[in-house]
């Protein structure tokens, strides 16, 4: 209710207003849980937002576009997105306070200041980021409301029998395993689109994804309940392969990201180029390919010799 009667404010800075107890109903501090009658008096204010704490870090990004509003970086193997338990000084959110001086949206809190969306650790690729409330706002209800569109590639174990499908399943977390999720009744709606786009024999295939809303692992859980889980994913049941190399992570590029500017209202139409492991992976699994047909042409030549050898000796015989 409050969302729709202010729309200039987030639906997330009215959540942490009711968290932090700053919403009344005639008075009496509120949860979101409580049922709202006409003629009752709602006040409200919001949290401060505090400044981030964090050191600036000088480590280099990957800067894809970069304007006074917003930047979109596209995210390196490895790095994680903010600070956690466990993690160093090393984040993009360390990175992001060095390169943006400061100038980083304040409703992710001190820990999440300019962050939009998310990737994981191990995958790369497109990733939005606010430099000021406003454009986080803008940004954050096109997410939400999945204006937007978001592509990624993916390498998976085997070749899906079909070329293209959708996978509608919702998502939830494991009942056992809290840090995996699972696909199954209970959990909140998910929906990805996916097309094969390149077959590498019956060892793998790239796959490309379009996903319609942002789960957590919500590639990685969808394709494994095809039964083709990413390379690289033995927590979502990739198993090493002898036929083909190891691969150095999980599989996964976030490729093509296409938004409205929460400025000027431009479409942005953006793509981050695969990086090297993903192109070395791709580049191996050709070669073996390759090089299982070229052994399947020479064992074809050389029955064919031994075929017409032994036909000859046979006619020879007859006569």
């Amino acid at each position: 209710m409050l969302a729709q009667a202010f729309p200039e404010h987030s639906r997330m800075a009215f959540q942490r207003a009711l968290e932090a107890g700053l919403v009344k109903l005639d008075g009496k501090v509120i949860s979101q849980a409580v049922d709202v009658q006409s003629g009752q008096t709602l006040e409200f204010s919001f949290p401060e937002v505090k400044t981030a704490e964090l050191k600036a870090v000088d480590i280099p990004l990957d800067v894809i576009f970069e304007d006074k509003h917003l930047i979109v970086l596209n995210k390196a193997a490895g790095m994680v997105v903010h600070p956690g338990v466990g993690t160093g000084e090393d984040t993009m959110v360390h990175a992001l306070l060095a390169h943006c001086a400061g100038s980083l949206s304040g409703i992710g809190g001190v820990e999440r200041p300019g962050i939009v969306h998310r990737l994981d650790k191990e995958t790369t690729g497109l990733l939005v980021v606010a430099k000021h409330d406003a454009a986080h706002r803008a940004l954050s209800d096109q997410f939400a409301s999945r204006t937007l569109k978001k592509e990624y590639v993916a390498l998976v174990s085997g070749v899906p029998q079909e070329a293209r499908g959708t996978i509608d399943s919702a998502i939830s977390r494991h009942p056992v395993h809290r840090h995996r999720m699972t696909t199954g009744e209970g959990g909140r709606p998910s929906k990805t689109d996916w097309v094969v786009e390149k077959k590498f024999g019956a060892l793998a295939a790239l796959v490309r994804c379009r996903i319609h809303t942002g789960r957590t692992h919500q590639i990685r859980v969808h394709l494994k309940s095809l039964g083709h889980p990413l390379l690289g994913d033995p927590t979502y049941g990739w198993k090493p392969n002898p036929a083909m190399a190891v691969p150095p992570r999980v599989m996964l590029h976030a490729e093509h990201l296409v938004f409205t500017h929460p400025v000027n209202g431009k479409t942005m139409d953006l793509t981050a180029p695969l990086p090297k492991d993903f192109k070395a992976m791709i580049s191996d699994l050709r070669k073996r390919i390759k090089s299982k047909v070229d052994q399947h042409d020479a064992d074809l030549a050389r029955d064919k010799i031994r075929n017409a050898a032994w036909a000859a000796g046979r006619t020879r015989g007859e006569a």
